[in-house]
């Protein structure tokens, strides 16, 4: 099994980071402006192609998880998940997404894709804009 790991600080409070991670207004505005959610199941639109998360751990301040139901097989049973803890003045987000089965050459995309989102996500709580799709960094011929 293979993992995409990355580490970002926020500079702003823990509550503020989780709330973008986990209502559907705060989704919209860094990861695809196409966001639903139906249940514990969120819904992530890129155009025609997407993914769908069932959230399988929410604690505020602290952690989300989410089980991939629905998307490309790739991803389908790996879990997307960030751990917050607080350094000085940032919220600091441990970012996993866990469970490829190989590192193909799409988890190498996906990698720096999350890369871009959560700088997307950074943005959004430190300034109120985010760069959420179709608006996101275009990385190359597949997005």
């Amino acid at each position: 099994m293979a993992d995409i790991l990355h580490r970002v600080g926020i500079k702003a409070p823990a509550a503020d980071v989780y709330a973008a991670l986990t209502t559907v207004e705060g989704l919209a505005g860094w990861w695809t402006a196409d966001t639903r959610g139906e249940g514990d199941v969120l819904r992530f639109r890129f155009g025609t192609d997407g993914f769908d998360m069932k959230v399988l751990d929410a604690r505020p301040g602290e952690r989300v998880l989410w089980e991939v139901v629905g998307g490309p097989e790739e991803w389908i049973g790996t879990h997307v998940g960030w751990d917050l803890d607080r350094a000085g003045d940032y919220t600091v987000i441990l970012f996993k997404h866990a469970g490829w089965k190989e590192p193909v050459e799409f988890m190498h995309h996906c990698s720096t894709k999350w890369a871009v989102f959560l700088m997307s996500l950074k943005s959004l709580v430190e300034t109120g804009k985010g760069a959420p799709a179709p608006d996101d960094v275009k990385i190359d011929n597949w997005n």
